[in-house]
């Protein structure tokens, strides 16, 4: 089935929702995105426009194929128009009520009995997200990594009830239409790589929270010392705050253990707004371009 999925729905237009959208268009196929208002609608067709252009500017693509990729993507606020997709590709924000209320849309919504619904979700288990539907054999998770057109990585996590049909379509398509490695995880918080990666996110918010150390020499520590490409808390600003309390919560939740809990600055700081490079300060302040 990879190779007859010509359009794949989009739900949520944010950095991974765009982002998405903008590798399955690269990649030739229609896309369709739905968007709760035309205000974030528009926001995230800026987004994408956005990184496109980066992309030429990085020659990574030429101005034809940019042009080519923003026209296969239309963004809308009518479920209704995700109807003939083959797969849909849930990237809301990370709430399992939003996430629920979502899959229970496209449920009614895609007319194929064997299109793939698929979360985006970085922590929340798909088994929860598949009861919303009648068609829980159909529904997986592919966690795509921020940002999307430059990360190789997608985790395809399965459920108790995905079909294994399921599975060899998903990853088809992943690894051959998208040209991405796919890795598999159990249907467990956090997947592979939230599971080994908030402990230590987390670790590093505590340090800088006790004022062990800086927050500079904190991230020096880990890219001169552990050859990171990134320290860990300009890493969690990429990722967002929000974002970061949320899987961590998530975490707790499952397996309540004490070094998935969020420390009280994380919380301060995602109370405030203060969420990282989406907002423009987080653990450091960044200035708009």
């Amino acid at each position: 089935m990879a190779d007859t999925i010509t359009q794949v729905g989009v739900v949520g237009s944010g950095l991974m929702g765009s982002g998405i959208a903008e590798v399955a268009a690269r990649a030739g196929l229609e896309v369709v995105v739905v968007e709760a208002s035309k205000e974030l609608a528009a926001r995230g067709h800026k987004k994408l426009e956005g990184s496109l252009a980066t992309a030429v500017r990085r020659q990574k693509l030429s101005e034809d194929e940019a042009s080519k990729a923003l026209a296969y993507v239309r963004f809308t606020t009518d479920y209704a128009e995700l109807a003939e997709s083959r797969l849909v590709v849930e990237a809301v924000t990370e709430d399992e009520q939003v996430k629920l209320e979502c899959f229970r849309t496209l449920d009614k919504v895609v007319r194929a009995d064997d299109a793939l619904l698929a979360s985006n979700t970085s922590s929340i288990p798909i088994m929860k997200l598949a009861t919303a539907t009648s068609r829980p054999e159909q529904v997986l998770g592919l966690h795509f990594f921020n940002p999307v057109p430059v990360m190789r990585l997608v985790e395809l996590v399965t459920s108790l009830m995905t079909s294994d049909d399921v599975v060899g379509q998903a990853t088809g398509f992943v690894t051959g239409v998208l040209g991405k490695r796919v890795i598999r995880s159990q249907d467990r918080a956090g997947f592979v790589v939230n599971a080994l990666l908030i402990p230590y996110l987390l670790s590093a918010v505590r340090m800088f929270e006790s004022g062990f150390a800086t927050r500079e020499d904190i991230d020096a520590g880990m890219v001169e010392g552990c050859a990171h490409p990134m320290g860990p808390l300009a890493l969690s600003d990429l990722i967002g705050l929000d974002t970061m309390q949320a899987v961590a919560e998530s975490l707790y939740e499952e397996f309540k253990e004490p070094l998935y809990a969020a420390p009280p600055l994380l919380s301060r700081m995602v109370e405030a707004g203060l969420l990282g490079r989406k907002t423009g300060r987080g653990f450091y302040e960044y200035v708009a371009r």
